[in-house]
């Protein structure tokens, strides 16, 4: 009492009883499931709303277990065709085979039709036969008695599994299965610009439906290995170069590694170490695409170690001949610390 979602509850119960109880809309049931008690029957499949008669309640949410909703039955009768599973296979790839493109070729395991029986699973000179047990249907009707009468329940024929027939003479390759296990060879082309842990898809090449149903994919799971100069993000590649003093004091002409060779680069005199540079197009192809991203190099100052004596005093006498006007970050820095005590 009081409890207005529960009477609500009890009471579509009730109201799904008296349908099923009456020989006429059982009758309308049997032949139509759902579907029959929908005033716009004809027009498509729904969520089978039942709205005659003063009712309003959802048959498939009450009645769904008991009739093999969502159980991977058709409406026919017969089980639904279903894809064959997708095969997962991880490649490797280098640095350069993932900016480049490559072909791969792949060994994985799948499932295949037997070459002996054309999958029928039948010996050769002899073909299946039509289940006797559920006539060809690929399932039965359980009857099972509940609160509501007797319930009629379709499930899986255990003689067939499914499939409708039975083989008398069972194919020795297969040992009646109509399919095989096999290790497949296959060259995939690996596109370029493709990025480690991306994923490609070969479409048909997965293991085979065993009813009937699409082949599955091949899924190629890529695993690019390291570079050991360059690293990546998205289709930009960056690497940083050392670079003497003298070359960031004076500016000079650099070789810049890229994934196509060495490209010369003219650096600012005064270049200061972390100071990153970018050459335009220099970096990854996009995928389908004749776009390209860039390469950014960073450049890291080099400081000598061990020096002579001689090169010590030429340091000396380089750092005595400078003024503050060639360090401006150094004399900045300095200024702000005294600035900041006063």
């Amino acid at each position: 009492p009081g409890d207005t979602e529960a009477e609500k509850k009890f009471k579509e119960v009730n109201e799904a009883y008296e349908v099923l109880s009456d020989p006429d809309k059982r009758a309308k049931y049997d032949q139509y499931g759902h579907a029959g008690f929908d005033q716009s029957f004809g027009g498509g499949s729904g969520g089978f709303q039942y709205s005659g008669g003063g009712f309003d309640f959802d048959l498939g949410s009450i009645f769904g277990d008991f009739f093999g909703a969502g159980s991977g039955f058709s409406r026919s009768g017969g089980t639904r065709q279903t894809a064959g599973k997708s095969v997962y296979q991880r490649v490797y790839l280098t640095f350069e085979e993932a900016a480049f493109g490559c072909k791969k070729e792949v060994t994985y395991p799948r499932i295949e039709k037997c070459p002996d029986c054309a999958g029928s699973g039948a010996a050769k000179g002899t073909s299946p036969v039509t289940c006797t047990k559920c006539g060809g249907r690929g399932t039965i009707t359980t009857s099972q008695r509940t609160m509501f009468g007797m319930m009629q329940q379709q499930t899986v024929c255990p003689d067939c599994g499914g499939r409708g027939q039975t083989v008398p003479n069972p194919c020795s390759n297969c040992k009646g299965k109509g399919y095989i296990r096999i290790n497949k060879k296959l060259e995939v082309n690996i596109p370029a610009g493709i990025d480690d842990e991306q994923q490609l898809t070969v479409r048909g090449q997965g293991n085979m439906s065993t009813n009937g149903g699409p082949t599955g994919d091949l899924i190629i799971e890529v695993d690019v290995k390291p570079h050991n100069v360059f690293t990546r993000d998205g289709y930009d590649i960056y690497c940083e170069i050392p670079i003497t003093f003298a070359e960031a004091a004076l500016g000079a002409e650099i070789d810049v590694p890229s994934l196509e060779g060495n490209v010369k680069y003219n650096i600012p005199e005064g270049t200061q170490t972390g100071t990153s540079f970018k050459l335009a197009g220099k970096g990854i192809k996009y995928v389908n695409s004749t776009k390209k991203g860039d390469l950014i190099f960073t450049v890291i100052v080099e400081t000598p170690k061990g020096l002579n004596d001689k090169q010590k005093q030429l340091l000396k006498d380089f750092s005595v001949a400078c003024g503050k006007n060639n360090f401006k970050s150094k004399q900045k820095f300095f200024d702000k610390i005294f600035k900041d005590k006063k």
